[in-house]
């Protein structure tokens, strides 16, 4: 007898490799040609490549799925992610600065997380938010381009800042993965 199931089929869009998220052709990160020259280069590439990734995480889910809590008890939504990271670039503008802390975006513990409703305008405010503290935190670190350079109240080495930056992103972006496959089933790379 079969059951019924409140859980998703799996798919993706791509038909070239089955489990892959898009085809190489409509793939927006560039991973055509050689790589990037130097350290810095690289790390900022993969930065972008994961801050496209969870955009494409998102793509195509309306302000309810977004905020949806599909891993419960947990409080994680794909709206929270990008909240959780508008907050986090601020604050790594707070790493590499000598002055008074930014004030938080969206308030106090997990305040971020806790907010993500689903609401379009919350939805469009947390876009939004990210691509404002992505360019000011991309913005504040290219007056840094020497790796080795500490900078901050806690002299912090710019090269682990980038470090730090891109494993968040990709933490999260695994996050993203089981969130989007538990809301409609969509998997990939």
């Amino acid at each position: 007898m079969q059951r019924m199931s409140d859980q998703p089929a799996r798919w993706t869009q791509a038909t070239v490799y089955p489990d892959m998220w898009t085809d190489p052709d409509d793939d927006p990160r560039d991973s055509e040609g050689p790589g990037p020259d130097g350290e810095l280069a690289t790390l900022q590439d993969f930065l972008t490549n994961y801050r496209i990734t969870l955009r494409m995480k998102c793509d195509g889910l309306d302000a309810e799925q977004l905020a949806h809590r599909s891993v419960p008890p947990s409080t994680m939504s794909l709206l929270g992610l990008v909240r959780h990271l508008a907050e986090v670039e601020r604050d790594w503008r707070n790493w590499i600065s000598d002055g008074d802390p930014l004030r938080k975006l969206y308030g106090e513990k997990d305040a971020d997380f806790h907010g993500a409703v689903a609401e379009q305008a919350v939805v469009d405010a947390a876009f939004s938010d990210l691509e404002r503290e992505q360019a000011a935190t991309d913005a504040a670190l290219a007056e840094h381009p020497d790796l080795g350079e500490r900078v901050g109240k806690d002299k912090i080495a710019v090269r682990e800042l980038m470090v730090h930056r891109v494993e968040e992103y990709a933490r999260h972006c695994g996050h993203a993965d089981l969130l989007r496959e538990r809301i409609d089933g969509r998997v990939g790379q």
